[in-house]
């Protein structure tokens, strides 16, 4: 199959591509390689992906419409991926304008892609953090979540809109998937794994947000991975029984679905941090800090959809995760 990965130079964009080229996939990549974080670090993953000789790779802006279309022009997908967009919580609050350019402009750019593309699936990243100031848990895609508590959340959930919208107007299957808190190999360094790692090995304090009560549905990459294939091969068919007097926020009667792909099994902030200790064999000194503006106490992914449709469930342990992190880690910056 002809796959579109937008976002290839990322955390989870390189590693689904690199999971469809060995599967015998011929991959397309799309990314504008930002300097958000570490560029060298998004050029070592490209450099891995160009080892296959079925993928190619497009230094696009996602707010570029004719650099967008001109992907469009030149391939024929089945299915697009779309994992690119300007992310962190954080970072929205003080840098707003290019979450509206990045998450809504260039998303509307690939949805119209998609629509004159013929392409018979978008599946696209939504994230946890829509759920905002829900408290019921776990978090489930069939709960109302119009409460955003930051820039980032409100763009994740204008997405799911717009991929409704399309999919109501021109039939075009989409399936929004909320991440988790991904970590793994090849991470993003603005993550807490990342951060952590790099302050115990250096010998720096670590900021501990909320006093560490914070709890998290850590997601390992391969988890991830793993969901978006099985998602990815099974485009999303009309709800027969939503009702428009009690409307499922999770399904439609056009083909579009949202699923959480989390872990099940949040973790304490201070779990955490232990075990990431205990696999460096080193303590960490700790600042202990409110929580921060945009940020939420705890995260819990309800799984019931992606395991009844797919028959997955992510089943990765926090230590066993955590060392492959470190391994990796280590190996890549000769720590």
């Amino acid at each position: 199959m002809h796959y579109l990965v937008t976002g290839a130079a990322g955390f989870i964009g390189f590693h689904l591509a690199a999971k469809l080229l060995s599967q015998g996939h011929s991959v397309v990549g799309l990314d504008n390689v930002n300097d958000y974080y570490d560029v060298n670090l998004k050029l070592d993953r490209l450099k891995q992906l160009e080892n296959y000789l079925s993928f190619r790779f497009h230094k696009v802006n996602l707010q570029d419409r004719c650099g967008v279309e001109e992907v469009f022009r030149k391939h024929a997908f089945d299915v697009v991926v779309h994992l690119a967009a300007q992310a962190g919580v954080r970072y929205s609050l003080t840098n707003p304008h290019a979450y509206v350019a990045s998450n809504l402009k260039g998303f509307l750019n690939i949805l119209e892609g998609c629509r004159h593309g013929n392409v018979k699936h978008l599946v696209f990243a939504s994230s946890s953090s829509v759920y905002g100031a829900n408290t019921t848990m776990p978090f489930s895609v069939h709960q109302n979540v119009d409460h955003p508590v930051s820039l980032y959340a409100a763009t994740k959930k204008a997405n799911e809109l717009m991929a409704h919208t399309y999919s109501h107007l021109y039939d075009l299957p989409c399936t929004g998937l909320r991440f988790f808190t991904v970590y793994g190999p090849w991470g993003r360094p603005d993550m807490a794994l990342f951060l952590f790692t790099k302050a115990i090995l250096e010998g720096n304090p670590i900021m501990v947000f909320n006093h560490g009560k914070m709890k998290r549905d850590f997601t390992y990459i391969d988890d991830i991975i793993e969901g978006v294939v099985r998602v990815a091969n099974s485009p999303p068919s009309a709800n027969p029984d939503w009702n428009r007097e009690t409307p499922d926020p999770g399904t439609s009667y056009a083909p579009y679905r949202i699923y959480n792909i989390g872990n099940n099994q949040p973790v304490e902030l201070m779990e955490f941090i232990n075990a990431i200790e205990d696999c460096l064999g080193k303590k960490a000194e700790k600042h202990f800090l409110p929580l921060q503006p945009g940020d939420v106490p705890a995260t819990c992914a309800d799984i019931e959809d992606l395991e009844r449709d797919f028959g997955f469930r992510p089943n990765t342990q926090i230590r066993d995760g955590i060392a492959r992190f470190l391994e990796w880690y280590r190996g890549y910056y000769r720590v």
